[in-house]
């Protein structure tokens, strides 16, 4: 495993706790469709959380927050519909952002983005 994948691993896991730590339920990690890959879908109350996981080590190039793009967002929301469409419920749904900084501190973002 290459050592860009064991960050983006690790930081998926710190994520992860952080968030159970909120309350908020994992179900499932590293979805993947056609439409492309979110990082993990949590449950908060009756609400679907779809996060996006950032790390960045500096804050060249805008820093995590600026790696969400509005081509990246497409491709979480297209991903999301694919996920929503396997249950047999409507849930309602939001779109987070967990982005960790080169010193490991967590910075969680509700509602990121919209569906658009």
């Amino acid at each position: 495993m290459s050592s860009t994948k064991n960050k983006g691993s690790d930081a998926e896991q710190q994520a992860t706790i952080f968030l159970q730590q909120q309350q908020l339920t994992l179900l499932e990690k590293n979805y993947r469709c056609r439409f492309g890959e979110i990082d993990l879908i949590m449950q908060d109350g009756d609400t679907v959380v779809f996060v996006e996981v950032r790390m960045r080590v500096n804050q060249l190039f805008g820093g995590a927050a600026a790696s969400i793009t509005p081509a990246k967002q497409l491709k979480l929301t297209r991903a999301a519909r694919h996920y929503l469409a396997r249950c047999d419920e409507d849930f309602p749904c939001r779109f987070d952002a967990i982005l960790i900084s080169g010193n490991r501190e967590i910075e969680w973002i509700q509602n990121a983005f919209d569906e658009g």
